[in-house]
């Protein structure tokens, strides 16, 4: 079969800005007016309207679909929408519990979630009175510099979660707890600017009162209506789906081989963003870590691991053969900026970059695995920037992929302009190297021969 797109080295870093795309711009932000998808607030993702268009390219009929990194289920919600089975992996456990309870919300009656909604705000109505004493208590391994919630917001924060608690464990309790989850921020000393930090560091004074009742009955509120929503949309139909708490690279546990008909996906970028430590209140106040240890195999299991995590180690290679010079002039001119500075200098970077390129491959290894022949990859990715060496990400996936037997249809880039807090220079921030670099936005297409 002719590709379009042979060798990805054969782009450069402006031909793949220059160039026109298939697709709509992925950027997620519409997501947070649209019902399911709008329940959860998230760092960072692709838009619904990205995935129907996918889905109705590369699957008319119905398949099975599947999200290697999940998040709080774009995908998935949208491939049981349009009636096809979804699969995901997500180790990230508040992700994976937002996810599994949008895929399976539908299962509720609308009705149940509105006479639940009252009994709670009874509830709350007693329990925000200064009179009322908790049961519940902070999860005691979550620290923070500052204090998380203010007395005031706190006292009510625990009343919430003696309710909650005292749901029978099940969908109606996850629906609570997501709805809690997804509000928790809003109402204490810390936000996302866009990593989480206290409010004051911003800028912003501390919360000392907020309606944190009301805030989440508002959520139930629209939650309970997108229930009703999305049941009209599935006209008594419920997709197989499922997922799994875990990474991506343990799917032979799980999938059958040749089953899977498209892959959608955004995997983390090159950008060090570290996801769990920024889902840390959620994952200890909603139960699923006590101590720092509990987040330890989270890190272990992050796709391209932390610069942090790798930094000390002396050099670390390729683990996959690979005849590119691209790929390996790259990683070499990291490792040559500022010796000077230890662990902070290039040769911390290259080690990031090499051991994010080894999951890139392992990541494709586990694709053509899991897709069946002629099945298509959607891989979302943006390129990076580290100690102001451009790393066209894109392009990168793409030769490593074709590496693990995967065939590189195109490389689409619809979304030529990005702007974020992307690693630049270290220390540099996006703003101040526009001028010699272009962050955009790709999307890789692959397909197993």
């Amino acid at each position: 079969m002719e590709h379009r797109v042979a060798q990805a080295s054969l782009f450069n870093e402006k031909d793949a800005v220059d160039k026109g795309s298939v697709f709509s711009d992925p950027a997620f932000s519409g997501n947070k007016r649209l019902p399911i998808h709008r329940w959860v607030p998230w760092i960072a993702g692709y838009s619904q309207q990205f995935v129907q268009d996918a889905l109705k390219r590369y699957l008319p009929t119905q398949g099975t679909v599947l999200d290697p990194f999940a998040g709080v289920g774009t995908t998935l919600v949208e491939a049981i929408l349009s009636g096809h089975h979804a699969l995901g992996f997500e180790i990230n456990p508040y992700a994976a519990l937002a996810c599994r309870t949008k895929l399976n919300a539908c299962t509720l009656d609308p009705q149940t979630v509105r006479a639940m909604l009252t009994r709670f705000w009874t509830f709350y109505e007693l329990a925000s009175k200064d009179s009322y004493i908790p049961d519940s208590t902070p999860p005691p391994g979550f620290k923070t510099r500052g204090s998380f919630y203010s007395p005031k917001v706190l006292h009510k924060v625990l009343g919430v979660q003696d309710f909650i608690a005292d749901l029978e464990e099940g969908l109606l309790q996850d629906l609570f707890r997501v709805a809690f989850g997804a509000t928790m921020i809003t109402y204490s000393n810390y936000s996302y600017e866009p990593s989480l930090g206290r409010r004051s560091t911003a800028g912003k004074a501390d919360i000392e009162d907020f309606p944190v009742g009301e805030t989440i009955a508002q959520k139930l509120t629209d939650m309970a209506q997108d229930i009703e929503w999305m049941r009209g949309q599935l006209n008594g139909k419920h997709p197989a789906n499922e997922v799994f708490p875990e990474s991506f690279f343990t799917c032979k546990d799980h999938l059958t081989a040749d089953s899977v008909d498209v892959l959608i996906t955004s995997p983390p970028y090159l950008n060090n963003y570290h996801y769990n430590r920024n889902t840390r209140p959620h994952l200890y106040w909603l139960g699923f870590a006590e101590a720092p240890r509990d987040l330890k195999p989270l890190e272990e299991q992050n796709f391209g691991k932390f610069w942090q995590t790798v930094r000390d180690q002396e050099c670390v290679g390729l683990s996959f053969e690979l005849e590119d010079p691209e790929i390996q002039g790259c990683l070499e001119a990291l490792r040559k900026k500022h010796p000077e500075k230890g662990v902070y200098g290039g040769n911390g970077w290259a080690n990031y970059a090499a051991s994010y390129f080894n999951d890139c491959y392992r990541f494709s290894e586990s694709a053509h695995y899991a897709l069946k022949p002629g099945g298509t990859a959607l891989v979302v990715i943006g390129n990076s920037i580290l100690q102001g060496i451009m790393v066209p990400t894109d392009r990168f996936l793409g030769t490593i992929a074709e590496a693990a037997g995967l065939e590189l249809v195109d490389i689409h880039v619809p979304r030529a302009t990005r702007v974020g807090n992307s690693i630049i220079k270290s220390d540099v921030r996006v703003a101040k190297a526009k001028d010699a670099h272009q962050l955009y936005e790709a999307v890789v297409e692959l397909r197993k021969p």
